[in-house]
């Protein structure tokens, strides 16, 4: 049964960094498009970075140049290197897997709180 797991979440002042992690479980992992979502209170869920299976990246202009997404398949664990964080990007952070291209399912973690404040 797929898994994906978050960690790294937590409590830091603006101007800090995280490093979030998502481990996946019972996919092939190598062979989704994976991304990191992120929902703030009364907010939609928007997408913050993605990262193919070829290793392209996309970022969202709003976290553009200060965050970085990466993932290792040979440990099914995706990052999100979040630096100069801010305190809009306070958020629950979830981690997705797309498998759409092989017709594969998509799946969601279960989130991570970042809070951004003195």
């Amino acid at each position: 049964q797929a898994q994906l797991v978050e960690s790294g979440g937590g409590l830091v002042q603006p101007g800090g960094s995280l490093r979030l992690s998502c481990a996946a479980s019972g996919v092939i992992f190598s062979m989704y498009a994976m991304g990191w979502y992120r929902q703030a209170p009364g907010k939609q869920r928007e997408l913050g970075a993605a990262i193919t299976s070829r290793d392209n990246t996309n970022y969202a202009d709003s976290v553009k140049g200060r965050f970085i997404i990466s993932r290792d398949n040979a440990k099914n664990t995706m990052y999100l290197q979040m630096n100069s964080l801010k305190p809009e990007d306070t958020a629950v952070y979830y981690c997705n897997a797309d498998g759409s291209r092989w017709n594969f399912p998509q799946f969601w973690g279960q989130g991570t709180q970042v809070t951004v404040s003195l």
